[in-house]
């Protein structure tokens, strides 16, 4: 009789403990799905805000920057290249809003500040009148390396 309620025990106790760590292994899951979830939602907020927002990379003032469009230069290049110059923010969002937008970005030196936004930037760089410099081609900047 002792050998059956001792083995009772021990197969309730291992029941016990196999369903605590099935809830435990539950809970961990759904918490790093929830983050995730909250991660992604965050990042679309930022990315949609930044899209359809007006927010320039510095509230006041800023600094002038130079930025050499180059005549067939593709369009995300141009969105790294004002990225690297801290002008905007993040690349691929500058990129969906000039895809959007249907602006036609002109070749040329444009003389750009932080405190631009995106429409303020692609208003300018889409106005070959407002280049500083004349205009050079992908192949011309290749053949001088």
């Amino acid at each position: 009789m002792k050998k059956s309620k001792s083995s009772f025990v021990m197969k309730l106790l291992t029941r016990l403990s196999l369903t605590i760590l099935i809830v435990g292994i539950n809970v961990i899951f759904y918490v790093f799905v929830f983050n995730k979830i909250t991660e992604l939602a965050e990042k679309s907020y930022d990315v949609t805000y930044r899209v359809f927002g007006d927010e320039p990379m510095d509230e006041f003032g800023g600094r002038d920057v130079r930025v050499t469009i180059l005549k067939g230069e593709s369009t995300m290049n141009i969105a790294s290249k004002l990225e690297d110059a801290k002008l905007i923010p993040d690349k691929y969002s500058f990129y969906l809003k000039l895809k959007l937008k249907e602006y036609e970005i002109m070749p040329g030196t444009f003389v750009l500040n932080t405190s631009m936004s995106y429409d303020d930037i692609l208003s300018v760089i889409s106005e070959y009148s407002q280049s500083v410099d004349e205009e050079k081609s992908v192949e011309e900047v290749e053949s001088q390396i």
